[in-house]
């Protein structure tokens, strides 16, 4: 399946940075893993039949439910896209329902970059460009956020 952002390039246009939604939104699902894995091992050293059945139930749920955020996660990063080109800025999410922004380089006005601490930690946050009369557009939870604005500001 090709990028969204190779389907719609101009002549003449090209990308100068790519970025993705950050690896955080896995993190619901790592936390699962490890909770599924501790009841299991749990399981594993009890010594009463009903205990091991009850580790090894909720281990069974914790595993269901981290195989869902698993693939929730990776189907958000896989249909999110957010690139900059040396003539506009594009961003789509979704795969059935796709919403789009686009806005040339000229009319941005400004880009705010707003992380957590965690944010700062891990290199994501989110990216407010303000544009000259097409309004505002935030994009939630990126990888690198100050090197994303920086490609959108050097010009």
């Amino acid at each position: 399946m090709a990028r969204y952002i190779d389907e719609i390039l101009q002549p003449g246009e090209r990308v100068l940075y790519s970025t993705n939604a950050h690896w955080i939104f896995y993190f619901p699902a790592i936390v699962a893993w490890i909770v599924a894995l501790a009841l299991l091992v749990v399981s594993q050293q009890a010594m009463v039949d009903w205990l091991v059945l009850l580790c090894l139930g909720a281990a069974g749920l914790v595993a269901l439910a981290a195989l869902y955020w698993t693939v929730k996660g990776w189907f958000h990063r896989f249909t999110t896209e957010t690139d900059v080109t040396n003539l506009r800025v594009v961003h789509k999410t979704g795969f059935i329902q796709r919403r789009t922004f686009e806005m040339p380089l000229d009319k941005v006005e400004s880009v705010d970059v707003n992380q957590t601490i965690l944010g700062r930690i891990l290199n994501y946050g989110d990216v407010t460009i303000n544009g000259v009369g097409e309004g505002r557009e935030t994009i939630r939870t990126i990888a690198s956020p100050l090197a994303f604005r920086s490609s959108i500001t050097t010009r």
